[in-house]
């Protein structure tokens, strides 16, 4: 078996550490010539020799750099910690990595970063103003010979970018809605899933989240008084579509990507949701044409998914509101229940959902308020009446489109207790139609 082919070396470049000792040479040198003397020519050569002599080693040529990295926290902290090792090993403090956090991440603190044998080992910490799926790139590592007279780029073998992900917390339960049927029953396979109803599969010991109805007296009483509950096998037939609209509006930039950063995750969320219970799920992301994710389920749906919402960024031309019902028919059978995010932050945004409900699909709005990025919290009398003129607005433009379908509104962004609640009605769980 051949060896494996050294990592090319990155390039290099001299500090100013260096130049000083360059400069130092050459005044050496100049003396030698004006004052007619050897004396100085003791000093300049070595001054000379010296950055010269660190490219000699050639540090990086050989060496492969490799970093372990995780990411925890919650809510809007952000915690990154890991550790980078070079084999062969460095000297310790001959090795420093910057980090090039991405716009959606904030520093909360300074970076921890400490030598550890063979590397570095450091410790992140970030803040996030909402909702956000964004991507930590790989840290920068450099590497300076002991002298300070050189810089040299190592490169990172295999290293994949650090997937961020914050959702809020109640779309944990949000999968266990029984999505009415949508499909037809050849075909369908049953979920493995079990719980409060549906076909009996068997008796289990009694936790504190199980319902009064699920426990199973006369087990009980066999068991000797243990507390025992009936458990269900559950059917997982219905399907779920989640719809983007990341058209502009007259925010501003800087306040889209805020507002399409919370839906893109809430968008995440709610798909990662359903498909952990085996539903079948479908997210199309509508800018000026409609990109979708057809009809899935498993990991790799959810991959295909978020692949898909990460790269839904960046400035788009507005494409018109009924094309987005046109292509969702060409994509997804008219029935399935349909969640359309949108921030109704203008008339036409409650447009596309006319044509959906028209081409026949059940379509509940989810739409993260404007006002939570907008700044309304000032305590002039000028800013209280504006602030209250605004919220007077979003009421007006809701209460309007609820006369084409249910809109939830999200003002909070670290909350969707609302959205939930709301799907949690009869009108869209129990297998009745939306």
């Amino acid at each position: 078996m051949s060896a494996p082919a050294e990592p090319p070396p990155g390039p290099w470049h001299w500090t100013p550490r260096a130049f000083l000792l360059y400069a130092g040479a050459g005044a050496g040198f100049l003396a030698a010539l004006v004052f007619h003397t050897p004396v100085p020519l003791y000093v300049a050569v070595p001054l000379l020799l010296a950055p010269i002599a660190t490219i000699l080693p050639g540090f990086a040529r050989g060496r492969a750099a490799r970093i372990d990295w995780t990411v925890s926290g919650a809510g809007a902290d952000v915690l990154v910690a890991g550790t980078v090792s070079v084999d062969p090993p460095v000297e310790s403090g001959q090795l420093r990595a910057e980090f090039r956090p991405p716009a959606a991440l904030h520093p909360a603190a300074a970076p921890s970063v400490s030598a550890r044998p063979g590397g570095l080992e450091f410790l992140l910490r970030y803040r996030v103003d909402g909702p956000t799926l964004t991507r930590l790139a790989p840290p920068q590592l450099v590497w300076q010979d002991g002298l300070g007279l050189r810089t040299q780029a190592l490169r990172l073998d295999d290293a994949p970018d650090l997937e961020v992900e914050r959702y809020p917390p109640e779309l944990d339960r949000i999968g266990r809605l029984r999505l009415r049927r949508t499909t037809s029953a050849p075909g369908e396979s049953r979920s493995p899933v079990r719980g409060a109803a549906g076909e009996f599969f068997g008796v289990r010991a009694w936790q504190p989240t199980d319902s009064p109805r699920q426990i199973n007296w006369r087990a009980t009483a066999r068991a000797g008084g243990a507390l025992l509950a009936n458990d269900f096998r559950l059917e997982r037939t219905g399907d779920l579509i989640v719809l983007l609209d990341r058209r502009p509006t007259d925010l501003g930039a800087v306040r889209n990507d805020r507002l399409q950063s919370a839906a893109r995750a809430a968008a995440l969320g709610i798909a990662s949701a359903f498909l952990a219970e085996r539903s079948r799920v479908g997210v199309g992301v509508y800018g000026e044409e409609l990109t979708v994710v057809p009809l899935g389920r498993g990991r790799v749906q959810r991959y295909r998914i978020a692949q898909l919402l990460r790269e839904a960024t960046g400035p788009v031309r507005p494409g018109p509101s009924e094309r987005l019902a046109i292509a969702a028919r060409r994509y997804f059978p008219p029935g399935t229940l349909t969640v359309f995010l949108t921030s109704l932050a203008d008339e036409e945004s409650i447009v596309p959902v006319v044509h959906l409900r028209r081409r026949g699909f059940p379509t509940v709005v989810l739409s993260p308020s404007p006002l939570a990025v907008l700044d309304v919290g000032g305590t002039a009398p000028e800013e209280v009446l504006a602030a209250r003129l605004l919220r007077l607005l979003r009421r007006r433009r809701i209460a309007d489109a609820w006369t084409e379908a249910p809109i939830v509104d999200w003002p909070d962004f670290w909350s969707l207790e609302p959205f939930v609640s709301y799907l949690e009605r009869p009108a869209y769980s129990g297998g009745r139609a939306a």
